[in-house]
């Protein structure tokens, strides 16, 4: 098999990955309460799936948020948010799979320039932020060629902030609404 084919082969292998992972939990989704009974591992697992489905959103926040009320808020956050990391290796391989298709999209090229420009401080800010825009990026980060390791660092940073402060938020928000009703 020439070099060139093995490149097609490997990039319909990822972009089938991505596919069936989206699938099977989007399909899987309203059994994610049943998790909440496996303490920090279940968080983490949730975390994993919520960021794996690329495009389809699964609302894992509001999970982390109700965990910070049960569990210790910090780890909460550092087990969610590494768990979403990894959830997003889904985007940067569809990333690395669609490079054709990819490349035609205008909001692509304003995504890759960003990459290539400020990659790491792209990733922290769009982690750090509950938004829908992670996705492009971290499609622009597998199309561009962006470090792998550049890429998980910066996400994880910018997903573990924001998880943790969910978590915080759950911790003193049920607690205060447990409090005012009694």
């Amino acid at each position: 098999m020439n070099k060139k084919t093995l490149n097609i082969v490997v990039r319909i292998a990822a972009m089938l990955l991505v596919v069936g992972i989206t699938v099977l939990i989007v399909v899987n989704r309203d059994r994610v309460a049943e998790f909440e009974e496996l303490g920090y591992p279940g968080i983490f697992l949730v975390a994993l799936m919520g960021s794996a489905t690329v495009v389809f959103p699964v609302p894992h926040l509001a999970f982390t948020f109700a965990m910070g009320s049960v569990f210790s808020p910090w780890l909460v956050g550092l087990t969610a948010g590494t768990g979403d990391v990894l959830g997003e290796l889904t985007g940067y391989m569809a990333g690395f799979a669609l490079e054709d298709v990819a490349g035609k999209m205008k909001l692509y090229h304003r995504f890759e320039k960003w990459m290539k420009n400020h990659g790491d401080l792209t990733l922290f800010i769009l982690a750090l932020i509950p938004n829908p825009l992670f996705d492009m990026a971290s499609i622009a980060g597998g199309l561009s060629g962006f470090p792998v390791w550049r890429f998980m660092l910066a996400t994880w940073a910018g997903k573990v902030l924001k998880a943790t402060a969910f978590a915080w938020a759950g911790f003193y928000g049920i607690q205060w609404i447990l409090q005012v009703t009694g």
